[in-house]
């Protein structure tokens, strides 16, 4: 995956050390080197407000394109009308 152990591990400490995660082991489990890791009601309340946050940039990245898209459907209808008409506008809005 290029993703090194340690890194892994430095991340996960990070977000055991500030509640996000919770750490369990399985005693009864025949691998004792089973874990079980848990989103913390903080974790996951961190989760959500990165969730948003993410998906609010990318509403505006999508607006901003679209508004590009039209711009530049509208410069295209100005220079050149014949070749616009060939296309079809659909695949352009």
């Amino acid at each position: 995956m290029g993703v090194a152990l340690g890194s892994v591990n430095y991340c996960l400490s990070s977000l055991i050390d500030k509640g996000y995660v919770k750490l369990k082991n399985f005693k009864r489990a025949d691998n004792r080197k089973a874990y079980a890791y848990m989103l913390t009601p903080a974790g996951l309340d961190e989760k959500l407000h990165l969730t948003y946050r993410f998906l609010k940039r990318r509403i505006g990245e999508y607006a901003e394109i679209k508004a590009q898209i039209k711009e530049l459907t509208t410069d295209l209808a100005d220079l050149a009308p014949a070749l616009l008409e060939k296309l079809d506008r659909k695949d352009l809005l």
